[in-house]
């Protein structure tokens, strides 16, 4: 194969940030799109004395899209499978697990009556005693107990099994 000419390495050079950028915008991933970019350099190369005189930069961005859908109608990556598999990967937590639990918790407590909805809100969420509450409440320490019991016995009620929240409802309560 010849040496490039410094016009074909020029082009290069120049149009470089463009055509990656055309060919990322085509796969969605930046390491496909440098393959998708070099794959297509390589085919016009044998064909720039004929190109270089006319739209260069035009025949390289159809043959970008020609390579593209080339390899989305062939669906190949060029990963060939193996013998032995991979340890597996421990699955993490969603990260929105935590938001969904926050939303029904908070839906659950506005639900409560008045009174309830402070002293669980005092009590649990400001981590303030029996007595820190009820003198905010100005009540009695047995009635802030009372309150409390009958908050966390309707929250009960409102509020599903924590995994059967998470799964989405997938599995059957027991």
């Amino acid at each position: 194969m010849r040496d490039a000419t410094p016009d074909f390495a020029e082009f290069v050079a120049a149009c470089t940030p463009k055509l990656l950028r055309t060919a990322w915008l085509l796969t969605g991933d930046p390491h496909q799109a440098e393959d998708l970019l070099q794959t297509a350099l390589a085919r016009v190369w044998p064909r720039w004395d004929r190109i270089a005189h006319e739209r260069p930069e035009a025949y390289l961005r159809k043959a970008l899209v020609n390579c593209h859908v080339s390899w989305w109608r062939r669906r190949w990556t060029g990963e060939l499978p193996h013998g032995e598999l991979p340890e597996p990967v421990p699955a993490r937590p969603d990260p929105y697990d935590d938001v969904v639990l926050t939303h029904v918790v908070a839906e659950a407590v506005r639900a409560l009556a008045p009174r309830q909805r402070a002293v669980v809100v005092l009590r649990f969420f400001e981590d303030l005693s029996v007595e820190e509450t009820a003198e905010v409440l100005r009540c009695s320490t047995g009635t802030v107990k009372s309150q409390t019991h009958r908050a966390l016995a309707a929250l009960r009620g409102r509020l599903p099994d924590r995994e059967l929240l998470l799964d989405g409802g997938s599995r059957e309560q027991g």
